[in-house]
């Protein structure tokens, strides 16, 4: 997942800088990345009965009256505005390689013709998984790098994260995100 920046705010040095990391993060990599970008409506209305609660908690007439006014202006402000939550996700697919980077073309063509090199399918299936995770890993630690050089925050998914998001994928109907005053 990648934060955003707020390009706009800055100087046309700053854009530019960031624009020529950005170019140049993309040309260095040798294997596809994807930009994944999710944006769900915001509902406001918990947030706003959190607000009422503190409201009739008040006991201070002058804070009441800020309450009141705030929470008409995020109610009329909710209403003129489409209110959008976006999340970024950089996706780095693996593809295995044709050719083994531990053995040579031969191993490759004897591979692909049922001549093994005396291992057992365990053995060859674990080193062939741990291979490809430790590819994998590279490209996600460049990847990372790349981004934070350009001012973007990441962090890797973890497995419930996954799956959470994988859920919304395939399930999207459900797309507003509620805020609650903890949210904010």
């Amino acid at each position: 997942m990648a934060s955003s920046i707020n390009f706009a705010l800055k100087s046309s040095e700053e854009q530019r800088a960031v624009l020529m990391q950005f170019q140049s993060f993309l040309n260095s990599l040798d294997f596809s990345v994807q930009f994944h970008i999710e944006s769900r409506n915001l509902n406001i209305k918990p947030y706003l009965e959190s607000l009422k609660k503190e409201y009739g908690k008040q006991e201070n007439e002058l804070m009441k009256t800020q309450i009141s006014e705030y929470m008409e202006f995020i109610r009329t402000f909710t209403e003129d505005t489409n209110v959008m939550q976006k999340t970024f996700f950089v996706v780095v697919p693996y593809n295995k390689s044709i050719i083994s980077s531990s053995g040579g073309i031969m191993d490759s063509i004897q591979g692909i013709f049922g001549k093994g090199s005396g291992k057992s399918s365990e053995e060859a299936k674990e080193e062939s998984f741990q291979e490809a995770h430790n590819q994998l890993r590279q490209r996600v630690q460049i990847v990372r790098q790349g981004l934070i050089r350009t001012g973007v925050r990441v962090t890797q998914l973890g497995t419930e994260e996954n799956i959470e998001l994988f859920y919304r994928l395939f399930n999207p109907g459900n797309l507003e995100q509620d805020i609650t005053g903890d949210n904010l």
